[in-house]
C-alpha cells in the first residue's frame, strides 16, 4: 500500500507565504485522501503493489478516471512538496541557462508562470516542464498531470486548487503564485529534475508501496527519484 510521504520541511517551515494551517490542511487531509482512495481503488483495479506512476499510467490507458484522479493527485502533491523550500534561491546554473533560452530572462519566465497559473480557469496545475523544445510553461486541468504527456518532464509545478491557497490568499490566485516563485519555490530541485530530464541524476518517483517513512523532515538531496521515461 501507498503511504503519505511525510513533508521534506517543518509545517510552519514556509511562513509567511504559506501557513503551518494551509499545510496542515492541504497535506494531511486532502493528500491523505487521495492516497487511501488510491491504495483502494488500486487493490480493486488488479494493480496493487504497482510503482504510483504505473498506476497513474495504467488508469488513464484503460479510462478508469476515478483512480486516475486520486492517483494523479496522490502523486502530484508529492512533486509540489519537493517543489517549495524555506530556503528558497533564484535559478542558477544550467536551469538559469535553460530558462534564458526559452523565455529571455527569469523574470519573463516567473510572468509566464504566473499568467498561465492566474489565467487557468478552475481547478489544475502550473508546471515548468522540459522536451524536445526545450522549456514550456504549461497548466493542466484538475488531477491531469504531466506522466501521461508523451515527451514533457515534470520540473516544478503550482498547485492551483484553491485549498493550496485560499485559508491565506483566499481568491487572489495571482498574490499567491508570486509569492510561491519569490519566496519558496525550490529551484535547486528543479535543476536536479533538468538534469535527470538530461539523462544525468535520478529524477523524481514516488516512494514505493510498503516502503518505511522514517519521519525526517529535511531538505531532501534526491529521495524518492527515479531516472526519467524513454
Amino acid at each position: 500500500m501507498f503511504t503519505l510521504p511525510k513533508l521534506p520541511y517543518d509545517y510552519a517551515a514556509l511562513e509567511p507565504t504559506l501557513s503551518a494551517d494551509t499545510l496542515h490542511t492541504h497535506h494531511d487531509k486532502h493528500h491523505k485522501t487521495y492516497v487511501e482512495k488510491t491504495n483502494e481503488l488500486s487493490q480493486k483495479a488488479g494493480l496493487d503493489g504497482r510503482p504510483l506512476e504505473e498506476v497513474v499510467r495504467e488508469a488513464s490507458r484503460k479510462g478508469e478516471k476515478p483512480l486516475f484522479n486520486n492517483a494523479a493527485q496522490a502523486w502530484n502533491h508529492a512533486f509540489f512538496w519537493h517543489c517549495m523550500t524555506p530556503k528558497s534561491a533564484e535559478p542558477s546554473g544550467a536551469l538559469k541557462a535553460a530558462i534564458e533560452r526559452a523565455f529571455g530572462s527569469v523574470d519573463a519566465f516567473k510572468d509566464a508562470f504566473v499568467e498561465e497559473g492566474f489565467s487557468h480557469f478552475g481547478s489544475g496545475w502550473v508546471w515548468l516542464v522540459t522536451g524536445s523544445e526545450g522549456l514550456k510553461v504549461v497548466s493542466t486541468h484538475d488531477a491531469d498531470d504531466t506522466l501521461v504527456k508523451d515527451g514533457l518532464f515534470p520540473l516544478l509545478v503550482c498547485d492551483l486548487w484553491e485549498h493550496a491557497y485560499y485559508l491565506d490568499y483566499k481568491n487572489d490566485r495571482k498574490s499567491f503564485l508570486k509569492a510561491w516563485l519569490d519566496k519558496v519555490a525550490n529551484f535547486a530541485f528543479a535543476e536536479k529534475q533538468l538534469a535527470a530530464a538530461d539523462g544525468q541524476a535520478e529524477g523524481f518517483r514516488y516512494p514505493s508501496p510498503g516502503a518505511n517513512d522514517d519521519g525526517d523532515r529535511r531538505e531532501p538531496p534526491g529521495e524518492g527519484e527515479q531516472r526519467p521515461r524513454a
